[in-house]
């Protein structure tokens, strides 16, 4: 059992901070990015879906050590070659950087759909519900059904 809190808010602003002051390419998906559009839940860590390249991945390694997480050797490799999945737990707090998300077909497509939500640059709730429902994950499944009564009342508030 994970013994750290659960994802707030201040978490995704220091990742948001440091990853646009590296020039990182990102957004925020997941619960999280679902979070920072107003969906009243809760989830355990911060999902963010960089875009894939070198020079990105660079970046990324370069704002995670600024924001004092621990990047072995390894850890830092995978980063930089854009690893579909790389779960960073020896750090601040819980990080999940999913170069590939189940459901959405490339992140050039995701960035044009997505919304800016202050600092933060967050996919579209269509994609966060697109991945979740192609995860094949229980714990997934049994948000979708929230996730899309937000989505209905989130998108009616939209001009």
């Amino acid at each position: 059992m994970n013994d750290r809190l659960p994802f707030n808010p201040l978490q995704a602003q220091q990742v948001a901070q440091a990853f646009n002051a590296a020039g990182v390419d990102y957004l925020f998906i997941g619960k999280s990015g679902a979070i920072l559009l107003g969906y009243p839940g809760t989830t355990q860590d911060v999902d963010i879906f960089p875009a894939k390249s070198v020079e990105n991945g660079q970046r990324i390694v370069k704002a995670l050590l600024e924001l004092a997480f621990i990047l072995d050797d390894n850890t830092q490799a995978e980063i930089i070659r854009g690893k579909d999945f790389v779960q960073l737990k020896d750090g601040p707090f819980d990080l999940d950087l999913v170069f590939a998300p189940d459901g959405i077909e490339s992140y050039s497509q995701a960035k044009a759909r997505a919304v800016q939500e202050d600092i933060f640059p967050v996919a579209n709730l269509r994609d966060i519900i697109a991945s979740k429902k192609s995860s094949g994950r229980m714990k997934d499944r049994l948000d979708l059904h929230l996730l899309e009564l937000f989505r209905l009342e989130y998108e009616s508030k939209k001009p």
